[in-house]
């Protein structure tokens, strides 16, 4: 015999009634529709992870990089200009000062040249290098890509790597004797240009040539307009800052950035039809052809 009480578990629940009157609600009018949910927006540019992102993947500064994600490494590339202006003032720092020691504008020179080199472990250069052995082969992208990968220099690099170093020292030499000023703000300019030059490099449609290593990690990150916005600034304060010498100086020192910025695209849409894409390595490339030829057309004013 069946003994569950009458109530059954199916039957809906009697309306609610509020606790304190027992009275049912009155009606009231129906609310309001609100707008639609919004869709999750992509996260914004942490711009602290940006920084540690670009001083730490551009220089040997004691910056713990946070982040290794696209936000990061689009804000990381925005700010890489003021990693590459860090270390041409410490650069110049230490040119001034061999200045002041009765060294000459040649030592200064080398000193110059040696600061960013120490600032970034070699990378750069040895990027440079890499580049160029792998340019020089001749081969198919995946056999140029496999000799840049290797850890040994070939005949290609050391020249390159020579001929770079020998023409940014023999510029800085030049500017550094007409004054610890001409040569200070060369290393400044060059620097900052350089990194500009990896910004741009990092713009939405530049693939990787490697699904690994930095290349892939920033390549495409940027998006084509804020690149343009970072070289544009670039440009207007380097001329800015040549106004403390007289509008030349303003004027050769915004075309010397410009210089670097054309001379390194050039190089880049040669790697992209060899190689498919960056690298590391050609990112090293790019910010040691953009020095190079800043600190050239600076020499030539």
């Amino acid at each position: 015999m069946d003994t569950t009480p009458e109530q059954s578990p199916a039957r809906p629940p009697e309306p609610e009634r509020p606790a304190d009157t027992g009275r049912s609600p009155a009606p009231g009018p129906a609310p309001e529709p609100g707008p639609p949910p919004r869709p999750d927006r992509a996260p914004r540019l942490a711009w602290d992870d940006g920084l540690r992102f670009a001083f730490g993947t551009l220089t040997v500064l004691p910056v713990r990089v946070a982040r290794w994600d696209r936000q990061a490494a689009r804000a990381g590339m925005l700010c890489a200009p003021l990693a590459g202006l860090v270390a041409g003032l410490c650069a110049a720092a230490l040119g001034g000062v061999l200045l002041l020691l009765g060294g000459g504008a040649p030592l200064a020179a080398v000193a110059t040249v040696a600061v960013p080199a120490v600032l970034t472990r070699g990378l750069h250069l040895d990027g440079l290098a890499d580049t160029a052995d792998g340019l020089g082969s001749g081969k198919p992208a995946e056999d140029a890509l496999r000799i840049m990968k290797r850890s040994d220099i070939g005949p290609f690099g050391v020249i390159t790597l020579l001929l770079v170093l020998l023409g940014q020292t023999a510029a800085l030499a030049e500017l550094y004797a007409a004054g610890w000023a001409q040569g200070a703000m060369a290393a400044a300019v060059a620097g900052t240009a350089a990194r500009c030059a990896l910004t741009l490099a990092a713009r939405a449609g530049v693939p990787a040539a490697r699904p690994e290593g930095l290349g892939a990690a920033v390549a495409g990150a940027v998006p084509l307009r804020s690149a343009l916005v970072v070289t544009v600034g670039t440009v207007a304060v380097g001329t800015a800052a040549g106004l403390v010498s007289g509008p030349l100086s303003a004027l050769r020192q915004g075309l010397a950035v410009l210089a670097a910025l054309a001379a390194a695209e050039l190089l880049l849409r040669h790697c992209r039809r060899r190689f498919g894409g960056v690298t590391g390595d050609v990112f090293g490339a790019l910010a040691e052809t953009a020095a190079t030829a800043a600190l050239v057309v600076l020499a030539l004013g």
